[in-house]
């Protein structure tokens, strides 16, 4: 009898000890995972508020006084004032100063400006900025509705012409197509191809400065008008040969002005329309 309650006794010790060793193990991984995890809470939070003073004194130190704008570089502005884009520059610029300046807005202001093609914003750190434009280039006087407006290369209405620009240009361009549409500025670049041409052509002959306008509302079959006798007369001219038919046209009409409507010189021989025909 004693000895099966001996058996018995041990056998509650032993579970007894087991449960005590699983208990152990569970209590020493929450006490490895609690010297884990609050180290790196409190390193998250450091870095947080690292993070806030860095991006603080930054913030201060770039809109200090040390990167205030003092000084805008205007550079390649013949025709665009450079006074305006210095005030583009400021307005943008003087709050924010160099440093935090949104160069990509500056440059889509400055490239509204009429004769500005592109523009190129930089900072000079640490108190400027600099501004190298590209301008456009007037090829051409073109007659509109509302008046006379300069024009470049590529068909770009840029500015109404004044004196100073009308006699840069010997003589401006009829026949303008104002519309917005994709066919009208295909053919107003074709119309300034002819009128860069005439304009070359005639001033290689000197003969440029007897024309008053060209009428290119039909760009292949360009128009001279000129003066002589006190009449203006219009020249219907070969576009292959426009130099030698202008010519061409001028010693058939020498003198005889008041007489000639208009003179086609497009054919091989002379055709004369005189005043009173029909």
């Amino acid at each position: 009898m004693a000895k099966r309650k001996t058996s018995s006794t041990r056998r509650t010790a032993s579970s007894v000890k087991v449960r005590a060793k699983k208990g152990s193990k569970s209590t020493t991984a929450v006490a490895v995972s609690g010297r884990f995890v609050l180290p790196l809470a409190i390193s998250a939070v450091l870095i947080v508020a690292l993070g806030l003073v860095v991006g603080f004194g930054y913030r201060t130190a770039t809109a200090s006084e040390f990167f205030k704008l003092k000084a805008v570089d205007v550079r390649g502005s013949d025709r665009t004032s450079g006074d305006e884009v210095r005030k583009v520059v400021m307005a943008s610029a003087s709050q924010s100063g160099v440093w935090n300046a949104d160069l990509g807005e500056i440059r889509t202001k400055i490239e509204k400006f009429p004769f500005v093609k592109a523009a190129a914003v930089s900072m000079q750190l640490p108190a400027g900025i600099r501004v190298n434009i590209t301008e456009r280039m007037p090829t051409a006087v073109v007659h509109l509705t509302s008046g006379d407006f300069l024009v470049d290369a590529d068909g770009t209405i840029l500015a109404a012409a004044n004196e100073k620009d009308k006699t840069q240009f010997p003589f401006a361009l009829l026949g303008w197509d104002e519309a917005k549409t994709e066919k009208a500025a295909t053919e107003n670049v074709t119309r300034l191809k002819v009128y860069k041409k005439m304009v070359d052509e005639w001033q290689q002959f000197s003969l440029a400065e007897r024309v008053r306008q060209v009428n290119l509302s039909n760009p292949r079959e360009p128009v001279a008008v000129v003066e002589d006798s006190g009449n203006r007369v219009s020249i219907t001219l070969a576009r292959d040969s426009l130099g030698k038919s202008l010519k061409t046209a001028l010693e058939v009409l020498s003198g005889k002005g008041a007489k000639i409507r208009s003179v086609d010189v497009e054919g091989a021989s002379p055709v004369i329309q005189y005043l009173g025909e029909q």
